[in-house]
C-alpha cells in the first residue's frame, strides 16, 4: 500500500481477522477488530472471554481517533508489560489506529520467561496484522444542519463541491441534513453554510 500523507488520513483495517504463535506448547491466538469507540472494545473483549473461557489469559491492546491518543494496553495477569505493551507495540510499528487486537493464551505447561511473552504476544498481534487488509480511513466530524427548502440549490451545490457522507437527510418546508465532512474541509464547510441565509447549524 502506498505512504499516506493526508493530515487528515490514517492506516485502519476494513475487518476483523485472526493471528496464530506457538511456542513451548503455548498457543497465541490472535484476534484483530476495526473499532471507532471505547464501548466497542470492552464488548469484543468480554465476547472472546466468553468465547475462550478456557484460556489463561486474554490480553489486548487498541489505539483510536486520528492521531491514536486514545489508547489502552492490558496485561490481564501476564507479568507487567509483557503482553499488552508488545500489542500495542506492533498497532505502533504498522501505524494502525482505529484497530483492537485481543491476544488469548492457552498455557503448554513451560513457563516461557519476559522475553519468550514478548516475543509470543508481538509475533500473535503481528500475525494478525499480516492477515488483515489494511485501509485509508479519513477523519471527519457530523455536522448537522437546517434550511428552507428555497435554499435547496445551494445546499446541493456545496454538497457537490465538498463530498461529504450524508448520514440523514429530509425534505421538507425546513428540510435538515446530518452530514460527516472531512476533517480538513470542517471549517471552510462550515463557513459556506452559514453564508447561505436561513440555514442554521443544530447544535
Amino acid at each position: 500500500m502506498s505512504e499516506i500523507n493526508s493530515s487528515d488520513s490514517y492506516k485502519s483495517i476494513l475487518k476483523p481477522s485472526t493471528g496464530i504463535y506457538k511456542e513451548l506448547g503455548s498457543k497465541f491466538l490472535s484476534f484483530a477488530y476495526p473499532v471507532s469507540f471505547e464501548e466497542e472494545t470492552k464488548e469484543l473483549v468480554q465476547n472472546i472471554k466468553k468465547s475462550h473461557f478456557d484460556a489463561r489469559h486474554h490480553c489486548f491492546a487498541y489505539r483510536l481517533g486520528l492521531s491514536g491518543d486514545l489508547w489502552r494496553a492490558n496485561d490481564d495477569g501476564e507479568p507487567s508489560s509483557s503482553a499488552g505493551k508488545p500489542i500495542y507495540g506492533q498497532l505502533l510499528s504498522y501505524e494502525l489506529s482505529d484497530v483492537l487486537i485481543i491476544v488469548v493464551r492457552y498455557f503448554g505447561g513451560t513457563k516461557l520467561g519476559i522475553p519468550g511473552l514478548i516475543r509470543a504476544y508481538r509475533s500473535a498481534a503481528a500475525d494478525a496484522i499480516l492477515n488483515a487488509e489494511i485501509i485509508e480511513k479519513i477523519a471527519g466530524e457530523t455536522v448537522d444542519f437546517s434550511f428552507g427548502y428555497f435554499q435547496m440549490n445551494q445546499i446541493m451545490k456545496l454538497i457537490k463541491d465538498f463530498s461529504p457522507d450524508i448520514l440523514e437527510q429530509n425534505f421538507d418546508n425546513i428540510c435538515t441534513i446530518k452530514a460527516r465532512v472531512r476533517l480538513k474541509n470542517i471549517a471552510v464547510f462550515t463557513s459556506a453554510l452559514l453564508e447561505i441565509e436561513g440555514v442554521s447549524i443544530i447544535k
